[in-house]
């Protein structure tokens, strides 16, 4: 379907199975960090995009099963940034030292994930969802044109990070 001028289309996603509860603690400019805490955090979705030969910008039924397996994959972990200066993760059989400055924790390895992030603040976990997600769409749908991707990360009511690509 061939776009008209000054004409765009979107689909939003906003489910409430859209969710993943996992625990981290932010790192601040000054070095003081956060305690070890949880979150239940919910997941947003934007898509602009041009229609296709049906009229649709992605197919909800397929785009949402993307959307919630990257959800499941950072559920009931202690989310850790991998790409922090200062702070180190070291597995070592089966459990994961971490280390930040005075701090030690040794968790289960399989309780643990690394993250290529510099911070566990929620507009990261926000950048990993939608650089993965986008990722996953390239693999699903190689010639869908995306015009924007915005992917927000909720930690609690109303306090949302979100990442946008524009392509």
């Amino acid at each position: 379907m061939s776009d008209v001028a000054g004409e765009s289309w979107s689909i939003s996603i906003d489910k409430d199975y859209l969710k993943f509860s996992s625990a981290h603690f932010l790192i601040f400019p000054d070095g003081s960090a956060e305690r070890l805490h949880g979150h239940n955090y919910r997941v947003f979705v934007d898509l602009h995009c041009g229609l296709d030969r049906h009229g649709l910008v992605v197919n909800f039924k397929e785009i949402k099963p993307l959307v919630r397996q990257l959800c499941d994959e950072l559920d009931e972990y202690v989310l850790i940034p991998g790409e922090h200066h200062e702070l180190t993760a070291t597995r070592s059989g089966d459990s994961y030292e971490i280390r930040y400055r005075e701090r030690r924790y040794l968790i289960p390895a399989d309780e643990v994930l690394v993250l290529p992030i510099s911070n566990t603040s929620a507009e990261n976990l926000a950048a990993w969802l939608g650089r993965t997600l986008r990722e996953r769409m390239r693999s699903a749908w190689p010639g869908l044109q995306v015009r924007s991707l915005s992917v927000g990360v909720e930690e609690t009511r109303g306090q949302r990070g979100t990442w946008t690509l524009r392509e």
